[in-house]
């Protein structure tokens, strides 16, 4: 017996949620390590007496990111809007490991 035409719709529907699912899974755990990594920093950064932000760094890093999600077929605005977002969190982070 065959599927119906929306069973096998469901099942479309379905892979393509599954890959939604890893590809979740995957930025999570992505997001995880640069934390862990500008955690490291953050101490670093309190430890050597540096200002917990570098503006100009976070331009480059927009820069180069927009310019890549242009290459990705990405909206950058989009994506200066969450790398923005990372790094303000980032940033807290900072004064946070800079206050003790």
């Amino acid at each position: 017996m065959q599927p119906s035409p929306d069973e096998a719709e469901d099942r479309v529907l379905a892979g393509y949620r599954k890959s939604i699912d890893n590809i979740d899974a995957a930025i999570i755990h992505m997001l995880a390590e640069r934390f862990r990594i500008t955690q490291a920093v953050g101490a670093y950064k309190a430890k050597a007496t540096l200002p917990p932000a570098d503006p100009a760094r976070e331009q480059r890093q927009i820069d180069r990111l927009r310019k890549l999600s242009e290459e990705a077929d990405l909206d950058p605005e989009f994506s200066e809007k969450f790398l923005r977002f990372i790094i303000e969190e980032v940033i807290r982070h900072h004064e946070k490991a800079r206050r003790g």
